[in-house]
């Protein structure tokens, strides 16, 4: 499909910058169409045949392959190219990246799960969602003591080289990105609306400290008017990209139960900090412990679920924010130690192609090395031997 961009000024190479394949512009435009929801899109990929082909079909094919009336019918006016021509230049001058399944840059992990976004809107450092991430959420309306374990914790994962990930809420979700800017790694916040629109708007400070040291993430596009069904569906997200979910108040029917649910429904680990059992904002963390959630009262809590034989100490930052080790290496971290012999650096998805390891257990095994300081991570998702080690 050879799509022009004549009428607005875009040019060839730039449209390759956005797209890596015609199936991610096919994809896009989709996103970008009114009408057109995750259903539909998932229906139009399962027929085995490109997504151009797919659009081309008659209306009695599309019907039998499990698309409604009203859905055929909006297939049938969509303009692949008018729609590429009007709304990829908004994101181009935004700065916006633009990530599907089919591009390389789409995180492993939220492939996993069973409805993964057709379409990521970052702003900031796409690289980020390639790190090793940790979910920490929460209540709208922390007391004191929800507020001073949630910066804690969210700062000394950070410390270790975690990003975290929160939706940028009221609350308990706004003091995990700002603690974890504090440490040495970042933060992503996942939205519910477009990425013009900042919700609540008190946080345009704090949008913009996160779109520069780390990334704003959505699946919707740009001018998508806020609506409170959108907040679940975000709550996949953040579930989707975490190695973990860290829950630290609840009440019983608090919507960040949601994330803890996805979290479990991705095979994900779950984690609670436990609270008075006369707070109402410790109902709903107090009721995951009871089901199974791990009880989290520091950062080691989480942390000796995913560094075996990693002493303590050495998850403890100092004020410089170095992190000592002097734990023997594991045979799977020697074994990627060895990888690197003669070689300057290798990428997250080299490595993952040389070992053998699944995803979850590879980014275990360099969080590890990372923290022994025998590897220094890189930008890019990137890892090369520390040859002062």
């Amino acid at each position: 499909m050879m799509i022009s961009y004549v009428k607005r000024g875009l040019k060839r190479m730039e449209y390759n910058s956005y797209f890596a394949s015609e199936d991610a512009a096919v994809v896009f435009a989709l996103q970008e169409t009114d009408g057109i929801g995750w259903k539909t899109i998932h229906k139009l990929a399962s027929l085995q045949m490109p997504l151009i082909e797919a659009l081309r079909m008659p209306t009695p094919k599309l019907l039998a392959a499990g698309i409604p009336a009203k859905q055929a019918r909006v297939i049938q006016s969509i303009r692949i190219e008018e729609t590429i021509e009007v709304r990829l230049p908004v994101y181009m001058e935004n700065h916006v990246h633009i990530i599907t399944p089919f591009d390389n840059d789409y995180p492993t992990l939220l492939k996993e799960i069973s409805t993964p976004p057709w379409v990521l809107y970052v702003l900031g450092d796409k690289n980020r969602l390639k790190y090793p991430s940790f979910a920490v959420v929460g209540t709208r309306h922390p007391t004191y003591y929800g507020k001073q374990a949630a910066e804690k914790l969210s700062r000394e994962l950070s410390n270790t080289g975690l990003t975290i990930i929160s939706g940028l809420a009221r609350g308990i979700d706004k003091i995990a990105h700002t603690g974890a800017l504090q440490g040495r790694g970042s933060t992503i916040a996942v939205l519910g609306t477009g990425l013009d629109q900042i919700y609540p708007r008190e946080h345009r400070a704090l949008f913009q400290s996160i779109a520069e040291k780390g990334c704003i993430v959505t699946e919707s596009p740009w001018g998508t008017p806020f609506h409170p069904g959108l907040f679940p569906l975000r709550n996949r997200i953040i579930a989707g990209l975490s190695l973990g979910t860290l829950v630290v108040e609840a009440a019983e029917r608090s919507g960040s139960l949601i994330t803890a649910d996805y979290a479990l429904e991705y095979s994900r680990d779950v984690f609670a900090v436990p609270g008075p059992i006369f707070s109402k904002q410790s109902q709903g963390t107090l009721k995951m412990i009871q089901q199974g959630a791990k009880l989290v009262t520091c950062c080691s809590d989480i942390l000796e679920e995913y560094e075996h034989r990693v002493s303590l100490h050495s998850m403890e930052a100092s004020d410089e924010g170095a992190l000592q080790d002097e734990a023997e290496l594991t045979e799977d971290e020697r074994f990627i130690i060895r990888l690197f012999e003669g070689t300057e650096s290798f990428t997250f998805d080299q490595l993952l192609e040389k070992s053998k390891f699944t995803f979850g257990h590879l980014h275990s095994v360099l969080l590890h090395l990372t923290l022994k300081t025998q590897i220094i991570q890189l930008p890019g998702s990137s890892y090369m031997r520390n040859m002062d080690s």
